[in-house]
């Protein structure tokens, strides 16, 4: 019998309205775990090369991992993954919440999704039967109205679900997938691909947990955190949120701010987690079975606006995006606009970046107030970025022209190209490269563009700096040897693959990088193999673990290599080319030489043939020889 995991995964077909039942056998969840992993296997095998992002070839798969469900922190973690309609390439992106345990109490490890329903229509799984119910009267709601009336329709208020709001009806590409109403699967359009589907939403509801290997030790390892979290690197997370390093970030200049142009910004003490605290925070939310609570609450009865406490709080990245980046120091302004896109299902990230390239472009005298709708876009004009927003989220007006994110943008008016901060049409989240040289590295050659979770950053591997405090755990990955501070050399390019493997790892065990991560967080790489042993019964072990990650990692190169990706396409925006003005950091930059010299050794290191491309070789050390099977067709 399977410990952990149900042994089922479903499969929909929207076109036909049918719905299959799959029961893979063992070996093939030890080989891929789960999560993004187990969704790349479907992806490559069922949808076929080149098919439109937005059409009904697509495949969208919504995946677990043998451990999510299990008492623990750090497990409740969902996998969305598909073409992505905005790149053209690979998406991928996680969320946490309770829809992911609550999802395999009712009886499934991955829903995969093909084709597309003449009508707008939701999947209900109730204790493992499977129904697609009309969704009609739904179409249109945001998401909050959404879950009031499945309350009422469905009799009840204990389900978890995802759902896209009206901008993934719309397929924006800045669309994402909410889960219930405050976590977010975001980034890589996965909303988009949702909603080109009429599909609506997804609602669990479920009982039965799979029986567990070994309770008596998942139990010590759950004490063990709970214990250990107060004297942990990752406590201030939970205590401010990941707002709390804003502070620090902005002293050192790291700070993203106006669209990437510098490292400071002046109001950055009005948008921290620390001022969030003492302000506007309501309350702090958390993941099923999560000691940790880094989530945040807000509320806000003010005179221009109120925010709705149901729809959480903003992070650090969303203060970033709508803040810094912006040039915005208002913090109730910025907790509205993550109201707003709670609402409407928008990433947060890519949509207060693209709001922050239009404003640069406004400043630059790219843009006219008549072409704006009106709108005063310059940096620090909080009411113009809300109403802008409102635009986007509807797509209406100048909101439709940056509905699909900067880079669509500037091609459409044909100006403001050379002020996209976007790696494959993503926009940058709120880490800077020209501080920290491997995450640059990071940025170009990943898979679904740039991001900010796909490896360890910099300064954990240099001395003098953090090296020393976390030099127990970084061992364990074989890094040895920290690095210059601001080098790019093989050690520091070893460091980056090292760590994406283990981040690659991170998101196919589908656990939260705050508590499982490499580095800083709560547990150590070895206690997740403990973890996976102790749920499982499976006698693995860290290096096994670490091959899951290398599997999936080659699995998302292979696909975009499918679709015609090459070298060209892992490069960074020419704006980080670009001296930063202020701040401790003022005229630091990355170069194109230095990144290019880094690809290579990063390339070889990997596998990989010049353009990136897994070998035959590669894939077959990794039992994946099946993929380059359909790479040579």
């Amino acid at each position: 019998m399977p410990y952990g995991y149900n042994g089922k995964i479903l499969h929909v077909d929207l076109t036909e309205e049918e719905l299959t039942v799959e029961e893979p056998e063992e070996k093939f969840y030890r080989k891929y775990m789960g999560g993004s992993a187990l969704a790349l296997y479907y992806i490559l095998n069922k949808m076929p090369a080149r098919a439109d992002p937005l059409g009904p070839e697509n495949v969208l798969v919504f995946a677990l991992s043998v451990i999510t469900g299990a008492a623990i922190s750090g497990q409740s973690r969902l996998t969305i993954a598909a073409k992505s309609p905005r790149s053209g390439a690979i998406g991928d992106s996680q969320s946490g919440g309770y829809f992911p345990a609550e999802m395999k109490a009712a009886g499934f490890d991955a829903i995969v999704v093909t084709g597309k329903s003449s009508k707008p229509v939701y999947l209900w799984i109730k204790d493992g039967e499977p129904e697609l119910r009309d969704a009609s009267h739904l179409w249109g709601k945001e998401t909050g109205q959404v879950e009031d009336i499945l309350r009422e329709e469905l009799g009840t208020r204990r389900f978890r679900m995802v759902q896209v709001g009206p901008a993934g009806e719309k397929m924006s590409l800045l669309a994402n997938v909410m889960s219930d109403t405050n976590h977010a699967n975001g980034r890589t359009s996965m909303g988009a691909v949702m909603g080109s589907k009429n599909l609506k939403a997804v609602v669990v509801s479920g009982r039965k947990k799979p029986p567990l290997a070994d309770p008596k030790k998942l139990t010590e390892l759950a004490r063990w955190g709970a214990e250990h979290f107060e004297d942990s690197d990752v406590y201030s997370t939970g205590l401010f949120g990941t707002a709390g390093i804003i502070p620090g970030k902005n002293k050192s200049g790291e700070l993203p701010s106006f669209n990437y142009s510098s490292g400071r910004f002046e109001g950055a003490e009005k948008i921290s987690g620390q001022r969030m605290a003492q302000t506007i925070l309501k309350g702090r939310e958390t993941c099923y079975a999560c000691v940790v609570r880094c989530k945040r609450v807000v509320d806000v009865k003010g005179d221009r606006f109120s925010v709705d406490p149901r729809f959480g709080g903003p992070e650090y990245e969303t203060l970033a995006t709508f803040g810094s980046y912006c040039g915005i120091d208002d913090l109730e302004a910025i907790a509205k606009a993550n109201e707003i896109c709670a609402r409407y299902g928008l990433d947060t990230i890519s949509t207060g970046a693209t709001i922050a390239w239009a404003m640069d472009a406004y400043e630059h005298g790219l843009l006219t107030r008549e072409e704006t709708d009106g709108l005063d876009l310059r940096f620090g004009n909080a009411e113009a970025m809300l109403a802008l927003l409102e635009k986007i989220a509807k797509r209406e007006g100048f909101g439709a022209v940056l509905a699909d994110g900067s880079a669509y943008a500037a091609e459409r008016l044909g100006k403001g190209q050379d002020l996209v901060v976007a790696v494959k049409r993503q926009e940058l989240p709120a880490h800077m490269p020209q501080t920290r040289r491997s995450l640059g590295l990071i940025y170009a050659v990943n898979p679904f563009g740039a991001d900010h979770q796909s490896s360890e950053h910099d300064p954990l591997y240099e001395d003098p700096g953090g090296y020393r405090a976390f030099a127990d755990r970084m061992v364990q990955l074989d890094l040895l040897d920290p690095q210059p501070p601001q080098s790019l050399g093989p050690g520091k390019v070893r460091y980056a693959l090292y760590t994406e493997i283990f981040y690659s790892l991170t998101d196919s065990i589908n656990v939260c990088q705050f508590v499982f991560g490499p580095a800083w967080q709560l547990y150590s790489p070895e206690q997740l193999a403990e973890v996976v042993r102790a749920v499982t019964g499976w006698d693995v072990t860290l290096y096994e673990l670490m091959k899951v990650g290398e599997r999936r990692l080659n699995m998302l190169r292979a696909f975009n290599a499918r679709e015609g990706f090459t070298r060209e396409d892992d490069k960074l925006p020419p704006k980080l080319y670009q001296p930063l003005k202020g701040g401790k950091t003022e005229g630091w930059k990355v170069t194109e030489e230095e990144i290019e010299r880094a690809k290579d050794v990063y390339y070889a290191m990997a596998g990989w043939d010049e353009n990136g491309v897994p070998t035959r070789a590669k894939l077959e050390e990794l039992s994946i020889g099946w993929v380059s099977d359909l790479l040579s067709r």
